[in-house]
């Protein structure tokens, strides 16, 4: 497992099903763009401490993110991707 430093947070990919289309063709996940959702699986210190930032984000919560923000890893077979939390967008309700 990552601990992340400072303001970061470690995002895991939400993996997205295979589609239909209305004609019956299968595209496969890998056909399609990849999705910018991703769960918090770990929060940095400095995000936990800050009395402004505490409580708008918990691990588990599903987040927008921007599309070219962190750094990927692959952990453990699972895509992770470490940001900065001023880069992301929003909390999936």
């Amino acid at each position: 497992m990552l601990k992340p430093l400072g303001d970061r947070l470690v995002l895991k990919k939400v993996e997205e099903e295979e589609n239909v289309t209305k004609s019956g063709l299968v595209l496969p996940s890998s056909a399609k763009e990849e999705s910018n959702i991703a769960e918090i699986v770990a929060i940095g210190s400095a995000i936990e401490n800050d009395d402004k930032l505490k409580g708008q984000v918990k691990v588990g919560d599903k987040v927008v993110y921007s599309k070219y923000a962190g750094s990927e890893f692959e952990l453990d077979g699972d895509k992770v991707i470490v940001i900065k939390y001023e880069d992301l967008l929003a909390v999936v309700e």
